[in-house]
């Protein structure tokens, strides 16, 4: 009896052993070796570890995941994308062609301005244009491109149409004036001074010309806006061309005076006369008599001061006797109205 239970004691004390064997097996630790630092680590293999270990894996799995997702997206575009593209390219490609386009059209414009100004506006006497009426653009009404995409492309063409729409808009008055100027050709010569205001034909009642002149009272130089012709007292003065008599009377400095106004942007004035005969207001044509000379005013003798104006502008009045000159005679008249000598206002 006493060694049966010998035996189960012994039994019981070697499955107790066992078990806490076991415990101290499984609490044992674990190493690896290293073979960069020839030592052994120790393997953690704890719950948390293990927890951390799969979380480091699942993030760094979806990281390359989204990365590869990303690639895929910007190298492989979607079927609506490659639409969108496509219909891109082909629009860059219509404003190209509409940008070559606008440039042939501008070129042809340019040469239709040059010509409207060297040739059908010098033949009707015209002003030519200028340059920055014809290219006027308000810069403001582009700026909302800048904030769009494309907005070079766009920029480029809409200001390029619309410098084209205003060069075509002035272009087409500048013809219908030009058309209206040579419809009244006939009408503007006859308005236009093309004569001697008194009988000349030797040229030796050349007085002095157009520009800086010495005044003969104060004897400092001064602009001489017209030419003066001497005469007798009473010798007749003759319209230049046709025209409308706008002032008939006194100015200052310039005596006994007559403005005729011939439309067309010409003014004559007849200065420093005696006496009138043609009265204000009345229709004078080329070659009529309107007054006579004298010495009114600031003048040092009996004279008539003519002078020329173009668009509110004195001009050089020896540049419009070509009614009255031929060519030897207008060289003749150019060296004796370029005397300093003889000025007599």
């Amino acid at each position: 009896m006493n060694f049966v239970l010998r035996i189960v004691v012994a039994c019981m004390t070697i499955q107790a052993y066992d078990k806490k064997n076991k415990k101290i097996m499984a609490k044992k630790e674990k190493f690896q070796y290293n073979p960069i630092t020839l030592t052994f680590e120790r393997i953690d293999n704890t719950i948390k570890h293990k927890l951390m270990k799969f979380s480091y894996h699942l993030l760094s799995s979806s990281l390359t995941g989204l990365a590869l997702f990303v690639a895929f997206v910007l190298i492989f575009p979607s079927p609506r994308e490659r639409i969108l593209r496509t219909e891109r390219a082909q629009l860059e490609t219509q404003y190209e062609l509409l940008n070559k386009q606008l440039d042939q059209i501008q070129e042809v414009l340019t040469d239709m301005q040059q010509r409207d100004d060297n040739l059908y506006r010098v033949v009707v006497q015209a002003e030519p244009i200028p340059s920055d009426v014809r290219t006027m653009i308000n810069e403001e009404k582009y700026d909302d491109f800048h904030k769009k995409s494309n907005s070079d492309l766009a920029y480029t063409t809409s200001k390029k149409m619309d410098a084209i729409r205003r060069q075509l808009y002035i272009q087409t008055n500048s013809f219908d004036e030009i058309v209206n100027l040579a419809k009244n050709k006939e009408e503007m010569l006859l308005c236009t001074p093309s004569i001697q205001p008194v009988l000349n034909k030797d040229l030796n009642r050349m007085a002095s010309g157009y520009g800086v002149r010495i005044d003969p009272i104060y004897h400092t130089p001064k602009f001489h806006a017209g030419m003066d012709f001497s005469g007798d007292r009473g010798t007749e003065i003759y319209a230049t061309a046709k025209g409308v008599i706008e002032f008939k009377g006194w100015k200052q400095g310039y005596g006994n005076c007559i403005i005729v106004d011939h439309g067309f942007g010409y003014k004559t004035l007849y200065a420093h006369m005696d006496n009138f005969k043609a009265k204000q207001g009345a229709k004078v044509n080329r070659g009529d008599v309107i007054g006579f000379m004298g010495s009114t005013g600031k003048s040092t003798g009996n004279h008539l001061h003519y002078e020329v104006h173009y668009k509110g502008k004195p001009t050089d009045p020896r540049n419009y006797y070509f009614m009255d000159l031929n060519p030897e005679e207008y060289d003749k008249m150019v060296q004796l109205s370029s005397n300093y000598g003889n000025v007599f206002d």
